[in-house]
């Protein structure tokens, strides 16, 4: 498979797939009663939950300037929202093309090697990832219960015992594979999860690893708190358990980076989480597409101005490049 073909189905997939989830998740409701839930909301609680995003984003701005001072570059807080803003728009259009146009802003504007801006980046993502692991994780704790109790209801408990033992079995044999397997793709593998431990250490080594620490899980806490408080908007969503505000919260999360920005696969992934609490189809839907549309707004608003803003902020404010030692800063 040559590169171009490669290329090729990494822009179309996504977007074929979106189109199709779109076609789904409007089967499942009219256009004409998606549009009354949507009349129907309670604009002043997605109007919280679009702020608590901006919140989150504007966070995640002010951490990347810990990433980046150690290299030793100073990076103006404007250009980093701005480009953090960019970012999410421009991965509407191509998936993860939205990393590059970030690291190819600070590369522009604050003479930080694109490379390492780009390591940069790619280290916060380590850090996201392990965060929302840990909202797995705590969510299974949490709501272990639950989660035992439904699939103790619609499967047997010997057939779920048997299951866990063979995917355990599975995961043994794996991880022994690949620790001593010198194949192409157990190399990537090994490569991977190195790079993943690396980068999660690396954050305790840095000067501000405690505020980073501390942005990292205020952005996340404000992405739950976005969830939870627009659950408000719709009286069929008011005061759901909490356990689907968390599984919803998840499945949402992963259904982002299946699509362009999440859609299509947004509403559907919310429908199917909320499904298991035994929600309605329609106001899971509804919520989910008022969710997914609120953020969006937004992410195109301040992703617009941002992409119009960035070069005339930079024209007035001209940047020195010289590059800064770590104990200057």
């Amino acid at each position: 498979m040559n590169t171009k073909f490669k290329t090729v189905l990494k822009i179309s997939l996504p977007l074929v797939l979106g189109i199709v989830l779109v076609w789904y998740s409007l089967s499942k409701i009219s256009i004409s009663e998606l549009v009354q839930y949507f009349k129907n909301a309670n604009y002043a609680w997605i109007g919280l939950g679009v702020f608590f995003g901006f919140l989150s984003h504007l966070s995640r701005a002010y951490r990347w300037k810990y990433m980046i001072e150690p290299l030793g570059y100073k990076l103006r807080f404007p250009n980093s929202m701005m480009a953090v803003f960019a970012t999410y728009l421009v991965n509407y259009t191509i998936p993860r093309a939205g990393e590059i146009t970030r690291a190819s802003i600070i590369t522009n504007y604050e003479g930080v090697p694109f490379e390492k801006g780009f390591g940069t980046i790619v280290a916060e993502r380590v850090a996201d990832l392990v965060v929302m692991l840990g909202i797995i994780l705590v969510t299974l704790f949490l709501e272990f219960d639950f989660i035992y109790q439904f699939f103790s209801d619609r499967f047997d408990s010997l057939n779920i015992i048997l299951a866990l033992a063979i995917i355990t079995g599975l995961l043994i044999g794996l991880i022994l594979y690949f620790r001593k397997s010198h194949s192409k793709i157990a190399t990537k593998i090994k490569g991977f999860l190195n790079g993943l431990i690396e980068g999660v250490l690396s954050i305790f080594k840095m000067k501000q690893k405690w505020a980073f620490i501390g942005h990292t899980l205020f952005i996340w806490g404000m992405y739950v708190l976005m969830f939870y408080i627009t659950t408000f908007a719709l009286e069929e969503t008011t005061g759901i358990p909490m356990a689907a505000v968390l599984i919803g919260f998840i499945s949402a999360s992963f259904s982002i980076a299946a699509t362009n920005g999440g859609i299509g696969s947004y509403p559907v992934a919310v429908y199917a989480a909320f499904s298991i609490f035994g929600i309605a189809k329609e106001p899971s839907i509804a919520f989910g597409w008022i969710m997914w549309s609120s953020q969006t707004i937004m992410i195109i608003i301040f992703g617009g101005l941002s992409l119009i803003y960035l070069p005339i902020y930079n024209r007035l404010n001209p940047k020195n490049t010289v590059k800064q030692s770590p104990d200057q800063l």
